[in-house]
C-alpha cells in the first residue's frame, strides 16, 4: 500500500488530479444508467494534454454496456492511437443525489487498463475514491491487479 497516495479530501489532491476528478464529474452528466441509477464518469489524460472522457453506457440486455474507464480509454485509443495515457480519474453519483459517492474501478476496467500499460509500455495513473470517502492516486493498473492475466500469460 505504501505505493499509493491517500488523500482525505478532493482539495488535498495534486492540481492535475483535481482538474482531471472535475473532468470526470462533468462527463457524468451524459452517462447513460436507467437501470442501475448509477453514474459513472472517467476522464483521461494523454500525454499531449488531451483530456478525453467516458461515462457508463448501459443497455437492458446486460452486459452489453460499457463502463465509462473503458468507454473513455477504448475513445483515446481511436482518436490518438499513437499518444501515451498518463492518467485516468473516475467518479461516481447515484442518480438524485447531490454528492459522488466512492468507487473504484471493476475488475474488468482494472484489466483493460493494464493492456493499455502493457500495449504503450508505461504505468497509467488511477485516481479513484475509496469506500471511506479518501481520494486514491494508484501509481499503475500493474498496482492494482498483483497477479494479472497478461499477453505473458498465453
Amino acid at each position: 500500500m505504501s505505493q499509493f497516495i491517500i488523500a482525505d479530501s478532493l482539495n488535498d489532491l495534486d492540481t492535475v488530479s483535481k482538474e482531471l476528478v472535475q473532468k470526470a464529474k462533468d462527463a457524468l452528466a451524459h452517462a447513460y444508467a436507467p437501470y442501475s441509477n448509477f453514474m459513472v464518469g472517467a476522464a483521461a489524460l494523454l500525454d499531449d494534454g488531451s483530456v478525453i472522457t467516458g461515462m457508463n453506457q448501459e443497455n437492458a440486455a446486460y452486459p452489453s454496456g460499457l463502463c465509462a474507464e473503458r468507454v473513455a480509454l477504448f475513445s483515446a485509443y481511436a482518436l490518438y492511437p499513437h499518444v501515451k495515457i498518463l492518467k485516468i480519474a473516475v467518479t461516481a453519483q447515484k442518480r438524485n443525489e447531490p454528492d459522488l459517492t466512492p468507487a473504484t474501478c471493476c475488475g474488468e476496467c482494472r484489466q483493460v487498463l493494464l493492456e493499455f500499460e502493457n500495449r504503450q509500455q508505461a504505468p497509467i495513473e488511477i485516481v479513484m475514491q475509496s469506500q471511506d470517502g479518501k481520494w486514491v492516486k494508484a501509481p499503475s493498473a500493474s498496482s492494482l491487479l498483483p497477479f494479472a492475466f497478461s499477453n505473458a500469460s498465453l
